[in-house]
């Protein structure tokens, strides 16, 4: 891959619906939930170890995971973490990346991905990205698009123009279908998964910032000349006070014209869900996936874990997830993910924040 690019990891999420083994002090991706040795996010900058230099890896994520961050990508430049004071979701995120890659390389091309999602094929993703990259200008804004298997309703999805380039125009995105509404998309051939995986050169995000929304682009550009100085984190400080709180997809890649996708076999997965995991993970002759101390009786179609020392029996569950914890011991049905903000609201509510 070419000198100029730049691969920014967003990192700031907590992992909801990943509690309680997905904590506030230690979310979802700075765990080893595929047992690799690796974390997800340290996987997710392995994939470009060799392809892009460490100061062209770039990772955003909340303040309070400062220490976190250092520990699991040492190799990075402290000026390449950028911390965010507050959550404000991706478009600020992807803003100040841009902003400030914008000072160091003008005619960079950013590569923006989350850090807690999965790719089995990466020899095939390497080269999703490199079509993506080699097809990025001043205008276009790209995604990676997903062949779905299944009509899944925890996704987005993306309505593309049939064409026999790789590149091809996006006509509409939709956010979380109910299922009737999935099943037709996946009927059409029409709709691929929107991956949250993005490409484009700083020029053309910047413009699509100014253009769409003008209030961010004013916030971020303004501190230009106190990037990389020890002014960067105050200013920071304050433009997140300023900043909506916005996705990119609904900020930017919803209202732009010149959006386009790349589709991909890649083996992707965006762990989004217990259930999600469940799919991936090594499963028993029915169906379970067991991790820990346990025996099951008419069992099928779980996934159980334990991370005591106490023996865990089960006995005619079927789509359960039960999560064994020394503070905590959840059981519940694996595929309602929904659910899992309001059990942590509940919890918070209830309990206090040391159990989230």
């Amino acid at each position: 891959m070419n000198k100029n690019i730049h691969v920014v990891i967003m990192a700031g999420g907590t992992g909801t619906r990943f509690w309680p083994y997905s904590r506030n002090n230690k979310p979802k991706q700075f765990l080893d939930v595929l047992g690799t040795g690796r974390s997800l996010l340290q996987m997710t900058y392995d994939r470009f170890k060799g392809e892009v230099p460490n100061e062209n890896v770039w990772v955003v994520s909340n303040e309070i995971y400062k220490e976190l961050l250092s520990e699991e990508l040492p190799e990075i430049p402290e000026s390449n973490i950028l911390l965010e004071p507050s959550k404000r979701n991706t478009a600020p995120c992807v803003a100040y990346a841009a902003y400030k890659i914008r000072q160091k390389d003008p005619n960079g091309v950013m590569v923006i991905l989350p850090s807690d999602h999965v790719i089995f094929r990466e020899k095939a993703f390497l080269e999703v990205i490199e079509e993506a990259v080699q097809n990025a200008n001043d205008r276009s804004l790209i995604t990676i698009g997903i062949e779905p298997n299944r009509p899944e309703t925890g996704y987005g999805y993306i309505q593309f123009e049939e064409s026999e380039d790789a590149l091809k125009k996006v006509k509409t995105f939709t956010e979380k279908p109910q299922l009737d509404l999935a099943k037709k998309f996946i009927e059409s051939g029409e709709f691929v998964w929107n991956a949250g995986i993005f490409v484009w050169s700083v020029n053309a995000i910047v413009a699509a910032f100014e253009e769409h929304q003008p209030e961010l682009a004013e916030v971020f550009a303004e501190g230009a000349d106190k990037y990389f100085t020890e002014a960067e984190e105050r200013f920071v400080k304050r433009a997140y006070s300023l900043c909506k709180n916005i996705s990119i997809d609904y900020a930017i890649m919803e209202k732009a014209e010149e959006v386009f996708v790349v589709l991909g076999d890649i083996g992707w997965s965006d762990l989004g869900s217990w259930n999600a995991l469940h799919e991936i993970k090594e499963k028993n002759g029915d169906d379970n996936v067991l991790e820990g101390d346990i025996i099951t009786y008419d069992s099928k179609d779980n996934y159980i874990l334990s991370k005591t020392n106490r023996l865990v029996l089960t006995q005619g569950l079927e789509g359960f997830l039960v999560a064994d914890f020394e503070d905590v011991l959840l059981v519940c049905k694996k595929e309602d993910s929904g659910i899992f903000r309001t059990f942590v609201n509940d919890v918070k509510e209830k309990k206090g924040e040391e159990l989230i």
